[in-house]
């Protein structure tokens, strides 16, 4: 009898996992929908006259909101540059300031055509969205109040800080294994560490840190990157966006190819990266 009750129960339990392993795969058959760009082509770009681009506002200098409230950085002048080369003119573009977690759900949300934001190109996020050539080669750098530090080598058995549950901390200890990491959960609780000496330096994205030198010239930037990174738009993906994609990658070739990008990252006070014509990685 026992046997026979602990044989339906059995069953009964088999028939749960099975119905609720359906559910989950239903759901995902139907929720991959949501990941399927459904932007706007561009002749629908070109018949209403200007493109929606994600940008960030508070990320200097790529793109942050001046004392006057006009969007500045990097990143805005190229979004300005292709609309004029797409539409005509500097102004033919709608900003959407964006926080990093939406990036790439309003290009695939329609909500934007473009996303100009600080994303770095990478295979998984590939699946979803398509990623013109980069703009620009970011990467992890040291930043540090101390004028006897020269080199990452200077930093071998000293305090070094790090976000927490980011690649740096990987970066950091192969490059140099014998410094003392030290977690922070942001870039203000880092900037406090140095401040008060309990740090001597602060392992981040080099764009990030080069605003920090840029407003307050007790910080320097070490010139070597312990990694690259490639910055570049976002744009939706499949055929029917060919023309975007293909009017976007030759704009950003020709800005490469004449020197403006290079120029720009030199006026925003960025460290110098190796961008070159038809570069992918």
């Amino acid at each position: 009898m026992n046997n026979g009750c602990n044989r339906k129960k059995a069953i009964t339990r088999l028939h749960l996992v099975l119905s609720a392993t359906l559910i989950l795969i239903l759901s995902f058959s139907f929720g991959d929908s949501q990941f399927i760009a459904n932007a706007a082509e561009m002749p629908e770009i070109q018949q209403r006259g200007y493109l929606k681009i994600a940008v960030k506002n508070n990320l200097h200098p790529l793109g942050f909101t001046d004392v006057s409230g006009k969007l500045q950085g990097l990143e805005i002048d190229l979004a300005k540059a292709l609309a004029q080369d797409l539409l005509g003119s500097l102004n033919a573009v709608k900003f959407k300031p964006v926080n990093n977690r939406d990036r790439m759900t309003v290009v695939l949300n329609n909500q934007v055509d473009l996303t100009i934001a600080r994303v770095t190109a990478t295979e998984s996020r590939a699946r979803l969205v398509s990623f013109s050539v980069p703009y620009y080669f970011d990467g992890t750098a040291l930043i540090t109040k101390d004028a006897s530090a020269q080199r990452i080598k200077d930093f071998a058995r000293r305090k070094i800080a790090v976000l927490k549950k980011s690649s740096t901390i990987a970066e950091v200890k192969y490059y140099i294994p014998t410094a003392e990491l030290v977690g922070v959960n942001s870039y203000e609780e880092a900037r406090s560490l140095l401040e008060k000496n309990n740090c001597d330096a602060f392992a981040a994205d080099a764009s990030v840190l080069s605003g920090w030198v840029q407003q307050d010239s007790g910080y320097r930037l070490l010139s070597t990157k312990l990694s690259t990174q490639p910055l570049s738009v976002v744009m939706p993906k499949g055929l029917q966006y060919d023309e975007l994609r293909q009017r976007v990658n030759e704009a950003i070739a020709r800005y490469i190819a004449k020197g403006w990008l290079t120029e720009r990252v030199k006026y925003w006070g960025l460290p110098q990266s190796e961008l070159r014509v038809g570069s992918r990685e």
